[in-house]
């Protein structure tokens, strides 16, 4: 994992629910964000890394089941969720 053990303390502190959330969904999308971000500067100054092209692919995809699910359980969530990660325009 990418994302220093700091940081990914940080994205929970700011994203749970609880004092003892560390899996809810939106922790677990705000982390894929986190990744999905680094992983997207990466590639921008190597393009032609394919595998880790292949890995941000499938974190867009997992996150984006994350964010279906969320939307389908509770929309007022999912829109909070977007809104604080700055996801959707």
């Amino acid at each position: 994992m990418v994302v220093t053990k700091e940081n990914k303390q940080a994205v929970i502190e700011r994203h749970r629910k609880h004092e003892r959330d560390t899996g809810s969904a939106e922790v677990q999308v705000a982390l894929y964000t986190e990744r999905i971000n680094h992983l997207t500067e990466h590639l921008r100054s190597h393009p032609k890394d394919k595998h880790s092209r292949r890995g941000l692919l499938l974190l867009v995809g997992r996150r984006r089941r994350l964010l279906d699910y969320l939307k389908n359980k509770d929309i007022g969530r999912y829109r909070d969720l977007i809104r604080t990660l700055g996801i959707r325009r």
